[in-house]
């Protein structure tokens, strides 16, 4: 099986791609996360995030060149979360399709943050329209291992899911840079 999985950030990345190489899946990442704000938040996921992946194959679907590049914000918190999960895992089927790929996931799977049900039906919702398998795993039981391998590897750690309504729920906004450390204290082996 080969699987693109959707990469919200370098620290969710890290026990999924570990649970996936366990399996001995197949797996390439992408980087698709138009909901990220403000920028300078986009700009440190992203770069850590292909900092970290530098040793695995990595799809970037840099969303600047996106016609619309936010997403719309409504008063309606599972709104939100609903437009969010559909923009990114419709792109991520899309281009699972077009690139050969069997199937497709993505790290927001490991968050006991995220509306599991939520992701689960807009995945096979986007699985059905372009033709390709959304590969469901419940990532979470290796949430707080991932967070731990993330801090011990000095990466950068974000403090709200990405859009504005979330960070309006964290005052302050989040400090740190990539610094990166070795994928071996995650237990993440090497992928190309």
């Amino acid at each position: 099986m080969k699987v693109l999985l959707h990469a919200c950030c370098a620290p969710c990345s890290i026990s999924c791609i570990k649970t996936l190489q366990n399996e001995n899946i197949e797996f390439s990442l992408f980087w698709y996360n138009p909901n990220i704000e403000p920028q300078e938040e986009y700009k440190n996921r992203k770069n850590c995030l292909l900092q970290f992946a530098e040793n695995f194959t990595l799809i970037d679907a840099d969303n600047t060149d996106d016609p619309d590049n936010t997403l719309i914000n409504t008063d309606n918190k599972n709104k939100n979360c609903e437009n969010c999960y559909r923009r990114r895992l419709e792109k991520t089927a899309l281009t699972a399709a077009q690139k050969g790929f069997d199937s497709f996931s993505t790290t927001l799977l490991i968050s006991p943050y995220q509306n599991h049900e939520l992701i689960k039906k807009t995945g096979e919702q986007a699985a059905a329209k372009h033709g390709v398998e959304f590969l469901y795993k419940d990532f979470r039981p290796f949430f707080r291992e991932g967070q731990a391998a993330a801090r011990s590897m000095k990466l950068y750690m974000q403090k709200y899911c990405g859009c504005s309504a979330s960070a309006g729920s964290y005052a302050g906004g989040s400090a740190g840079s990539c610094v990166g450390g070795s994928k071996q204290e995650s237990g993440v082996k090497n992928g190309k």
